[in-house]
């Protein structure tokens, strides 16, 4: 079958009825047949089963009309088989063990299933976070100063470990402790001064079973950026933009003592946490043209394929630094009290959470159908039929 992106909205009205669609959320280790042995996840825990249901809910209300919600466990093959499933939607950062959040793509892939997210090698590069920032460093995109330490490694003493000396040299302002894998801001430390910092990794050690990243701390103001591939729906049409779709600039308002953004599991984000770039003035136009820039040249210079979240914070100057990035953004269906970084920003380009929700999915259909139609005989089967 040709495909050319103008038959992608008469495709999508074709699928809303036979596609067999699974959004899937992490799973719970704690109950019955969900995995072999419970073990330690240095990841902290949490199902996205709220989110899952929201997309889940979202893609219903769009037409389509065979949309499950299935836990990521290790039922999951089975459970697709049995439903026939023809694509998934992975809302899971894994269930357990090391590098979690590449576990489910891993298992997908060896399946033939096809899916929304992130493949098994950018999942664990976005996800860990010294690794992600080694890959910028060789891009040439400015990120803080950092250098990791192993729990293997014995314990950490910043007067002693070479590494330290030569990344951080005669530095002696604040540094940032924190999990490489995690999410939320859970278990991340600002610490004063060198003396410090034994115990702040030995913390991250004992918390997670993992390694510790150390960066200098920028105290400069904290922003994000969303981005997402080239198609687009909005005002009751596709929309090819044959660029990544850098959305939803926003700056993360600190209170006045709050000197990293509190964790999303301790204070909810409201939508007085979050401040959108609306390019009014000059100043805020160019910072926002900034972050749009940086998010799709990381977008692309990763080859991604699906929704990334890039967090970034200034230094005294004024420079903008990459802090890390999110494979998993936040899809929370938007209400009175309640937003997402990513939903915040949709209404300047007249777009509602169910227009967020047919982008991703089409822009998925458009990569397989474009690049890796070997991948969905399946599929093309329902359009051809």
């Amino acid at each position: 079958m040709a495909y050319d992106f103008t038959q992608l909205g008469a495709i999508m009205q074709q699928l809303r009825s036979p596609l067999r669609l699974a959004v899937i959320h992490g799973g719970d280790k704690t109950q019955p047949g969900t995995v072999i042995y419970p073990t330690h996840n240095p990841r902290s825990t949490k199902t996205y089963h709220t989110v899952a249901k929201d997309i889940a809910e979202a893609l219903g209300e769009l037409g389509f009309e065979q949309v499950s919600l299935f836990a990521d466990d290790m039922t999951l093959p089975q459970t697709l088989k049995t439903q026939g499933i023809h694509l998934a939607w992975l809302n899971t950062g894994g269930v357990q063990g090391y590098d979690p959040v590449c576990h489910t793509p891993a298992l997908l892939e060896m399946l033939g299933v096809p899916y929304l997210g992130h493949n098994p090698l950018n999942s664990s590069i976005l996800d860990n976070k010294h690794v992600f920032k080694r890959e910028l460093q060789a891009l040439g995109i400015a990120t803080a100063h950092f250098m990791v330490a192993h729990p293997f490694q014995g314990p950490f003493n910043p007067h002693s470990h070479p590494q330290f000396q030569r990344v951080f040299g005669d530095y002696r302002g604040a540094f940032v402790v924190k999990p490489v894998s995690g999410r939320a801001s859970v278990n991340v430390f600002v610490v004063d001064d060198l003396e410090g910092l034994g115990e702040a990794v030995a913390n991250i050690h004992g918390l997670t079973a993992n390694t510790a990243l150390i960066e200098t701390y920028l105290p400069g103001r904290e922003f994000c950026i969303s981005v997402s591939g080239p198609i687009l729906h909005r005002e009751g049409a596709f929309q090819n933009l044959s660029t990544p779709f850098a959305f939803s600039a926003i700056e993360r308002v600190l209170e006045p003592q709050e000197r990293i953004f509190t964790s999303m599991d301790a204070k909810g984000m409201s939508q007085e946490r979050m401040r959108l770039l609306s390019g009014e003035a000059a100043a805020e136009r160019e910072l926002r043209s900034q972050l749009e820039a940086i998010g799709q040249e990381i977008y692309r210079a990763f080859n991604l394929t699906s929704l990334v979240r890039i967090d970034l914070r200034q230094d005294e100057q004024g420079q903008l630094y990459v802090l890390e990035a999110n494979p998993k953004p936040d899809l929370k269906r938007p209400t009175a009290h309640e937003t997402s970084l990513v939903a915040q920003g949709l209404q300047p380009y007249q777009m509602s959470y169910q227009d967020l929700i047919l982008s991703l999915l089409g822009d998925r259909l458009h990569q397989l159908l474009t690049h890796q139609s070997h991948l969905i005989p399946h599929i093309q089967g329902l359009i051809s039929g």
